[in-house]
């Protein structure tokens, strides 16, 4: 049996640890991440040239499984996953950890883009803690607060015009977010609904010290593509036919 795991998150690794070696198992990484931490088993790096290149792709390599285990916003290769997969009769499960859930406490402001979560800060704050990752920042660019940008790597394209930029890599403790909000002085924090315990540590230090989180709703799923919210359920889906 042959798996592909569309990756670049930690469910994606944890799912190639407990598929390999049971299964051949490849994991294709998109390359955007100059340092990436590599899956156990066959990895890949880079596109595959579209819905018609992966179902090529999936042909040519007898794959029998694909996996999207991609970051809940990388939507068009979710696109893409469910079109070539259609198209190559192959069968794909996607693998989504759970969104974040708001507690008692928290001030979120759900929106639906980074387009609206820029215009979101015109009542919110005066320093933003931008947490969004490197690319779409060109949404905040013309705003007039004043951002710490946090992601992996350097961002790509245009950037907020007063920002300092933080190049980090998670888990964050608690501590340590707390600490980050009060050195900088921030009064609104944006991020994604990316879900999962890694980054969820600055949603605690904000509603600990009263900020206001703009939260940007992920993308669904690909109607009709089956899920599962663990790596241990989708490899048992797997594994079980």
């Amino acid at each position: 049996m042959h798996v592909l795991i569309l990756g670049g998150t930690t469910e994606a690794r944890a799912l190639a640890g407990l598929l390999h070696p049971r299964v051949r198992v490849t994991s294709s990484l998109a390359g955007r991440v100059a340092r990436p931490r590599l899956p156990e088993g066959e990895v890949r790096i880079g596109g595959f040239g579209g819905a018609d290149g992966l179902a090529a792709w999936l042909g040519e390599h007898a794959v029998d499984a694909v996996i999207d285990a991609t970051h809940p916003f990388a939507e068009r290769i979710s696109f893409h996953a469910a079109r070539a997969a259609a198209t190559a009769h192959v069968p794909l499960l996607a693998l989504r950890r759970p969104g974040w859930v708001p507690e008692e406490g928290d001030d979120w402001r759900d929106v639906g883009s980074l387009a609206e979560a820029a215009a979101a800060l015109d009542v919110l704050g005066n320093r933003v803690f931008l947490t969004t990752g490197r690319m779409g920042l060109a949404a905040f660019a013309d705003r007039p607060e004043w951002f710490l940008v946090r992601s992996v790597d350097a961002p790509e394209g245009a950037v907020p015009a007063r920002a300092e930029i933080l190049l980090d890599r998670g888990p964050f403790t608690l501590d340590g977010e707390r600490e980050l909000l009060r050195r900088h002085r921030i009064d609104v924090l944006v991020t994604k609904d990316s879900g999962g315990a890694a980054t969820a540590p600055k949603l605690t230090a904000a509603r600990e010290a009263g900020i206001p989180v703009v939260v940007v709703r992920r993308p669904p799923v690909p109607e009709g593509v089956r899920t599962a919210t663990t790596p241990e359920e989708a490899a048992a889906l797997v594994l079980d036919g």
